[in-house]
């Protein structure tokens, strides 16, 4: 199991690259066409733009798993072990409910984001906006079985202060 999701978020990495690599060159290429040679290339300011939303979710997808969003810590480290814990799954609790609230919301606009097309690409709005159902899924899905762990017991590393390194 753990070979498989090493090998979904190694995957995730890699998309990560191709984005920001998609993205550098097209705005790099259209933006030295525009001023050294007064034409662009249309699409590539609406892909740039649909790039980097994928980009930012896939990214926070990849913080999760490896636990490197922003936390405000002082009080979880100043509380014994079994508080801590409770913390713990109370703040992943949040995090599902969270995850849930977004993706509710992305399936209610999910029939108007598809039926709205984007000028130059002619794609339907739903892969820039239907984004965040898979976000929301693979965010909800770690921190539900975070929270799970910690109320078994299976997970016993607490975090701790200071840098997250992966």
């Amino acid at each position: 199991m753990s070979r498989t999701i090493n090998l979904i978020f190694r995957v995730v990495d890699v998309a990560l690259v191709v984005l920001l690599f998609g993205m550098t060159v097209m705005v790099f290429v259209n933006v030295v066409l525009r001023y050294g040679f007064g034409s662009g290339i249309d699409v590539s300011d609406e892909l740039s733009r649909f790039f980097f939303v994928w980009l930012i979710f896939l990214g926070a997808i990849a913080a999760m798993h490896r636990n490197m969003h922003i936390g405000f810590d002082l009080v979880l480290l100043l509380a014994p072990a079994p508080l801590r814990r409770a913390m713990l799954v109370v703040a992943n609790g949040l995090v599902v409910a969270v995850c849930g609230l977004l993706i509710t919301g992305a399936l209610q606009q999910f029939d108007i984001n598809a039926t709205n097309i984007a000028p130059v690409t002619r794609l339907p709005m739903i892969w820039v906006f239907g984004a965040v159902i898979p976000m929301a899924g693979a965010i909800g899905l770690i921190a539900a079985l975070r929270m799970l762990g910690y109320l078994t017991g299976r997970l016993t590393s607490l975090p701790r202060g200071g840098e997250v390194t992966p």
